[in-house]
């Protein structure tokens, strides 16, 4: 976890803010505030095989850039309640008991997410501080990514998934064949058993990365469809919501600053080297766009002749 003292300089303008966004009923409905308040637990749950957004380390730790949003949420929640809140994480098979544990008050929160209507309809989304999309996964120079392309082929898809949908709108010709998830995907078509694997671009490319054995390229340049990545929180619960925006917002606007911390955990999972290796100016220009709909979050200058204020104890 981000230790508390590092966002000591957030507090009048983080409580502030908050106090400013906050319903006025919401001392009185039970919600992740609340709970925390008493417990000084958030709870987070997620897939780990999700690379470089979620995974486990050697020591089976949590992991990756979902992960690093996650952190900047519990510091941001440990400002408005006044205690240091602990983030714990929680392991889910798949995307069906990730949405079961929020709905049924499990758990609080889950990021890493796509952005999907259908989720949206029984969850609540956070800003968005990712991008991906869907594309297809093939031996270099087999597959063009074109609907053409993949008539008659055998193409690997998670059962039940977006990737699946699409490649029945792309090319009806093609044969699909599910996998329980995009790891087995992938290992097919290493074996050789499929031609190609359409599935989430960020999650294929952490999935090769390193990887041995013939180069695998991802194609079209551009993907089929486009969404958001996002965390994902109970519904309705705004108070919530609204301290997950302002973490988000705020590690957003200190990379558009070049804040060190703020670049540096960022970079290290989706930036220059990484599996992903987005450029810098690529992840500002997404990042400049999100902003565009909020106000940017900025330190307040230090009055002249005011005493410094000495930061609030964990």
């Amino acid at each position: 976890m981000i230790p508390f003292h590092s966002y000591a300089w957030l507090l009048p303008s983080s409580l502030a803010l908050l106090a400013a966004v906050m319903p006025a009923d919401s001392a009185h409905a039970e919600g992740v505030v609340d709970r925390v308040a008493r417990s000084g637990e958030l709870v987070m749950v997620g897939y780990p095989d999700q690379a470089p957004l979620l995974s486990l380390d050697g020591q089976g730790r949590p992991v990756g850039y979902a992960m690093e949003v996650a952190n900047r949420i519990a510091a941001e929640l440990a400002v408005a309640v006044g205690r240091p809140v602990r983030l714990r994480f929680e392991p889910v098979p798949g995307p069906a008991d990730l949405g079961q544990r929020l709905l049924g008050g499990k758990a609080d929160l889950a990021c890493g997410v796509p952005f999907t209507w259908e989720r949206d309809i029984t969850l609540d989304y956070s800003l968005p501080f990712g991008l991906s999309g869907l594309r297809l996964l093939a031996p270099a120079g087999r597959l063009d990514g074109s609907p053409q392309s993949l008539a008659e082929r055998r193409i690997g898809v998670v059962a039940n998934s977006l990737g699946e949908t699409e490649l029945k709108g792309i090319q009806p010709a093609a044969k699909p064949v599910g996998f329980a998830d995009l790891s087995q995907a992938v290992a097919a078509l290493r074996g050789g058993s499929v031609d190609g694997v359409i599935g989430d671009s960020t999650l294929l490319a952490g999935l090769v990365a390193g990887g041995k054995g013939a180069a695998l390229a991802q194609t079209p340049s551009e993907p089929y469809e486009r969404y958001a990545v996002a965390c994902l929180v109970p519904e309705n619960d705004s108070a919530f919501r609204n301290v997950v925006n302002l973490a988000i917002a705020r590690l957003l606007q200190g990379y558009l600053d070049g804040q060190p911390d703020a670049v540096s955990s960022i970079d290290r999972w989706v930036g220059p080297g990484s599996a992903l290796n987005r450029s810098q100016d690529q992840i500002r220009n997404y990042f400049e766009a999100v902003m565009l709909g909020v106000e940017a979050l900025r330190p307040l200058p230090a009055q002249a002749g005011a005493a410094p204020t000495s930061p609030a104890a964990p």
